[in-house]
């Protein structure tokens, strides 16, 4: 089933943008999402099992580097 899943990520903290970009860029790594940013949020499209991995995957790893974040 294709989806697309709108998100948003705030690190609390002072240095916000390097994060955001990290986790922006870990997701252009994914050959089989489709995926657009815009100034509020990011949009990826794709399947619903490959989108559900690749976010499992790659919020573990960016809370694991910023425990103080909100995702949204």
């Amino acid at each position: 089933m294709q989806v697309s899943i709108d998100i948003s990520l705030y690190p609390l903290n002072e240095k916000f943008i390097p994060p955001i970009d990290d986790f922006i860029s870990n997701l252009k790594k994914y050959d089989n999402i489709g995926l657009r940013t815009n100034s509020m949020s990011t949009q990826l499209f794709g399947e619903f099992d490959d989108l559900m991995i690749i976010l499992k995957i790659e919020i573990e790893i960016h809370f694991e580097k910023e425990i103080n974040s909100v995702l949204n």
